[in-house]
């Protein structure tokens, strides 16, 4: 499933609910289908997501679990179905919302997010 994060000042970025979970976890908001960051909330979010990128030790290179229907990395049967790269870290995942979080911020605006249901 999708979340898309609109902002209402400087675009929208989409991304999967496990991805979008983490960081909104990490802002301590609820995985509703539809959420607002208000723009007095944006300088701790902004801050809280970075913290979470810098800190903890493997915190910032923390990867999410294979998604349902992703193939295992040990099995041989496929090799056309391998992922391409190493996974994909924490800080990989929030650069976009940090980005988004910090233009509309500049604007003084909000971010909302939606997506088909609670996550």
């Amino acid at each position: 499933m999708l979340v898309k994060f609109n902002s209402s000042t400087s675009g929208q970025i989409m991304m999967f609910s496990p991805a979008a979970r983490q960081l909104l976890e990490i802002l301590h908001k609820d995985c509703t289908a539809r959420g607002v960051i208000t723009s007095e909330q944006l300088p701790e979010a902004i801050e809280r997501l970075r913290r979470a990128v810098a800190g903890g030790g493997s915190r910032g290179t923390e990867t999410l679990p294979p998604q349902a229907g992703t193939p295992a990395q040990d099995d041989d049967s496929n090799d056309d179905q391998r992922a391409d790269g190493p996974p994909i870290g924490l800080a990989q995942r929030a650069f976009p919302l940090i980005e988004l979080l910090e233009w509309t911020r500049k604007e003084d605006g909000y971010i909302l997010w939606e997506a088909a249901k609670d996550f």
